[in-house]
């Protein structure tokens, strides 16, 4: 028995140890399972998407607490961080295929914010659920609303592009039509334009009418091949696509202003754009210049140079046939070589692409969003604006887009907001034929400027003498090509006449003469206000010989008194340079009407108006007769008799002027030290004259010197050792 019980403890120590095996299988299993709950605990979000990329077809959803539990982590997830590119690929996958069923693929696709970028093949497998005939309409217009809206965070789209074809199928859908068309006209490139798509795009118009999304994009195949499009198209089409992106408009914004701007694609760009877009403070994601980035994969077996790898101009014009446009045209404003590159080729899709884009951000995140007054706000609007400035300034042309956005605003704006860029924007408006000029731009800016600052007004005329150097500068380059009519554009293919030219600067030189008279007369001719005028009328008295431009037109009475007994100096130095000036042009225009040498004439009145500001000016401070009988300072003797002034016929004259005065006194102090009584008078007698003109002439007033010189013979270069003026 004893030998028995040690056999059968012998036997069962392998019980035990099998037991105990057992025992720490189970112990790490429940480890395991406990270490993955806790896991799951610490990583809910990745467990919801787990848990989704699995959900099958023919899964129940009604009742479905656990599918709900895992949609409500995802969905918070996504609405406050935004979801990575591989999350983006199963949720999108999840929806399109309708496992979830239809109510959630709405669901779905209304809480896809990207955090960073959307991945190609996530867009490209989307847009091949749209053919196996399962997802509703509504779901297929969502999801295509919503490829547009993450268009610009595509991280490549050369794959995209290759099923430009099977996209274009979709344009018979009507409802799909529209956002089809648009994201068309996003992916289009030259070699997708043919013959058979522009038929089908006239058949389908013919059907539908004139609508402004087939419009758009027949006139981008129409720039790659106007052969093929012998439809006639408006030279301005109005924007065609409306804005999609208001379902998750507001959501991304406030991804990207948590996320503090994350990198949308590779940093490592060598060609970056100057200003950083910055957090956003209202509900804006378009108002920032993208990054530049290529439409290609880099990967990819087309042969392109991309524009970002750019590094000197040396490069770019080595490689200028090989450069392929980004894909997103904006990221070309505010980067130098790119600039360049897009002045060199002279594209014109590019610039519609440009202008498209453009006109988009200006009219959709800009124009129609509301502006809470944050410094912040105000500040990411300004270096937009400043970096449309600098693009504009380097093509020395203004973009049809920006054009067409100032026309609006101008009749919403209170002259506060963002003044020094908006009045910078629009003296870059190109040439106009003048019955628009009153409408769009005359009108809303006199409004403004009889409603505001004297500083406001100064600001404005600079506005104008700055648009009236570059229309007259734009001439002078077309009569030196020797032609007639006048591109208004490099991109278009309106033209204008000399003399429809001509209308368009008589109408904008009489609208600032109004202007400036009428401010002048309710700021009691400020200073500034004046000078400012002056600066406008030096470049209008010098349009027929600086400018090529046979028009003359003398400033108003309003501008030219003002001017003419100003209490400062500067301005009547000004008065008598422009004075020259005049005389200068009308000479030579005379001439030149003698000899027959030009088609066009200087009015008879031109003439007469100058002859008689010019005497008014010689008598007045070179002949002391201020009052003329017949002129416009006729003043009845009894009023001047009332005003007991003595000898008030002299109170003008380059001695007494109010202008002047200060230098007569200096000059009597240094004649005459010791005399206590100023005696003005003396300073005429004699070489005492020819003293103080020198004097005067010396202290800067070449404008003056030039008048007096031209229009009455004196010559301040005194020859005699003995008529120098004194030193003491």
């Amino acid at each position: 028995m004893a030998d028995l019980s040690n056999l059968a403890g012998l036997g069962s120590e392998p019980s035990g140890e099998i037991d105990s095996s057992a025992s720490s299988a189970n112990n790490r299993s429940l480890r395991l399972a406990e270490k993955e709950r806790r896991k799951g605990e610490a990583d809910p979000f990745g467990l919801a998407v787990k848990y989704l990329s699995q959900v099958e077809a023919g899964t129940v959803v009604r009742g479905n607490d656990e599918l709900e539990r895992n949609m409500v982590v995802v969905e918070t997830v996504a609405l406050s961080k935004g979801l990575p590119p591989e999350v983006i690929t199963v949720l999108l996958d999840l929806a399109l295929s309708l496992n979830a069923g239809t109510t959630n693929c709405t669901r779905v696709l209304k809480f896809l914010i990207p955090a960073t970028v959307v991945p190609q093949e996530a867009i490209v497998k989307g847009a091949s659920w749209l053919c196996v005939g399962k997802m509703p309409m509504n779901a297929q217009v969502l999801f295509v609303r919503w490829v547009l809206t993450v268009f610009d965070l595509i991280d490549c789209k050369d794959n995209l592009r290759s099923i430009y074809g099977f996209i274009f199928s979709f344009v018979t859908e009507e409802n799909l039509c529209p956002f089809i068309c648009h994201l068309l006209y996003l992916l289009t490139m030259r070699e997708h334009v043919h013959p058979y798509r522009v038929r089908k795009l006239l058949d389908i118009q013919a059907k539908m009418g004139r609508q402004p999304f087939l419009t758009q994009l027949l006139a981008l195949y129409k720039v790659y091949h106007p052969d093929l499009v012998t439809l006639s198209l408006p030279s301005r089409v109005r924007t065609g696509f409306k804005n999609h992106n208001s379902t998750w408009k507001v959501a991304l914004s406030a991804v990207q202003r948590k996320n503090k701007g994350a990198v949308l694609v590779d940093q490592s760009l060598s060609l970056d754009v100057k200003e950083k877009p910055s957090t956003r403070k209202r509900k804006l994601h378009h108002l920032a210049i993208p990054p530049l980035s290529s439409a290609f994969d880099s990967n990819s077996n087309k042969k392109v140079f991309r524009l970002q790898e750019l590094r000197s101009f040396k490069e770019l014009l080595e490689n200028i046939h090989n450069i392929e446009l980004p894909a997103q045209m904006g990221s070309l404003l505010g980067s130098a070589l790119a600039l360049h590159y897009l002045d060199c080729v002279q594209d014109e899709s590019a610039s519609l692409r440009l202008n498209f884009w453009l006109g988009h951000s200006l009219q959709e995140e800009f124009l129609l969003c509301p502006v809470d007054g944050s410094s912040d706000n105000t500040s990411e609007t300004c270096r937009f604006l400043s970096t449309i400035l600098f693009s504009q300034q380097f093509l020395q042309e203004g973009f049809s887009s920006t054009e067409s956005f100032l026309y609006k605003f101008l009749s919403v704006w209170d002259g506060c907001l963002l003044r020094p860029q908006i009045l910078d924007l629009l003296s870059d408006i190109p040439l106009m034929p003048s019955f628009y000029m009153h409408k769009l731009l005359f009108e809303p800016l006199k409004q403004l400027y009889f409603t505001s600052t004297v500083f406001f007004k100064c600001s404005v005329i600079e506005c104008l003498n700055s648009m009236l150097v570059k229309w007259l500068t734009w001439h002078s380059v077309s009569a030196l090509e020797g032609g007639l009519d006048i591109s208004l554009n490099s991109n278009s293919t309106m033209t204008m006449t000399l003399s429809g030219f001509m209308d368009s600067v008589m109408e904008l030189v009489r609208f600032v003469g109004l202007l400036a008279s009428e401010g002048l007369r309710l700021e009691n001719c400020h200073v500034l206000l004046l000078n400012q005028t002056l600066a406008f009328y030096e470049t209008v008295c010098d349009m027929f010989l600086k400018y090529s431009l046979p028009l003359i037109i003398m400033p108003p009475a309003g501008v030219f008194y003002p001017a003419l007994f100003a209490t400062d100096s500067v301005s009547v130095d000004r008065l008598g340079y422009i004075m020259y000036r005049y005389r200068k042009n009308l000479t030579l225009a005379k001439k030149q009407e003698q000899q027959r040498e030009q088609t066009f004439h200087i009015s008879r009145n031109t003439y007469k108006e100058f002859n008689r500001n010019l005497q008014a000016m010689v008598n007045s401070m070179w002949n002391s007769w201020w009052s003329i009988p017949g002129s416009d300072i006729e003043i009845d003797k009894d009023l001047i008799a009332l005003s007991k002034v003595a000898e008030p016929w002299c109170r003008f004259d380059l001695i007494h002027h109010p202008a002047l005065f200060s230098y007569a006194i200096e000059f009597h102090q240094r004649c005459w030290p010791e005399k206590k009584n100023v005696d003005l008078g003396s300073i005429k007698i004699g070489k005492y004259w020819n003293w103080y003109m020198e004097f005067l002439f010396n202290q800067g007033f070449d404008g003056l010197n030039n008048f007096i010189r031209t229009n009455t013979g004196h010559s301040s270069g005194l020859s005699s050792q003995d008529d120098r003026q004194p030193t003491t």
